[in-house]
């Protein structure tokens, strides 16, 4: 150890005072910047760069919350909703319930059977909601000219024809018969009876 102490002296001897000098310099330079960062002029840039970035977040917050996508919810139709149709523009339906009585209607164009049927409270259930899923709604076509006009039924419609209950060659689905100019004086016969298959009838 008195080894070591003596070479340092002899080694400080042969150094000059200024290299010590400017030695000593750089270090308190060196530990000034980055071991003192807390002192008050770093503090204060500190702070300075904490406001702007805290400025910066805030305007990225605004510019995302301009582009945000809104959510929105529509109302699901209510069943039996028609439209009132325009002055001159009615085009008239009739619907022969179960006991044969007769029931004329002026409706507006793009109703169908089914909506119609309900919101003038007949007999025609439409269980599946007119997603033609079922043959609750099943109509007879009194007249077969009138039935030509008729668009052809898709396959889906002709599935559910096949489990209706008194099935006939002008037989449709009620919510799949849009009304038009086409059909003016359109006449429908209610079957007797409808089947509306559950999952209780495969069991």
């Amino acid at each position: 150890m008195a080894l070591w102490q003596g070479f340092s002296r002899q080694l400080c001897k042969a150094l000059p005072k200024a290299a010590r000098e400017s030695g000593l310099a750089q270090s308190r330079r060196y530990v000034s910047h980055t071991t003192a960062p807390w002192s008050p002029r770093e503090i204060t840039n500190t702070s300075r760069w904490n406001a702007g970035a805290h400025n910066n977040l805030r305007t990225v917050s605004s510019r995302w919350q301009l582009v945000q996508r809104s959510f929105s919810a529509t109302a699901q139709t209510a069943h039996g909703h028609i439209t009132p149709p325009k002055p001159g523009e009615e085009i008239n339906v009739t619907f022969i319930d179960k006991d044969g009585t007769k029931v004329d209607l002026q409706v507006a164009e793009g109703d169908n059977l089914l909506d119609i049927a309900q919101a003038n409270d007949l007999e025609m259930e439409g269980a599946c909601g007119g997603s033609c899923a079922c043959s609750t709604c099943h109509v007879i076509v009194e007249d077969p000219d009138m039935f030509d006009k008729m668009e052809e039924p898709s396959d889906d419609e002709n599935d559910m024809l096949d489990l209706a209950f008194g099935l006939t060659e002008t037989s449709r689905l009620g919510c799949q018969i849009l009304m038009n100019k086409e059909l003016d004086g359109l006449v429908v016969r209610l079957p007797s009876s409808t089947r509306n298959l559950q999952a209780s009838d495969f069991k």
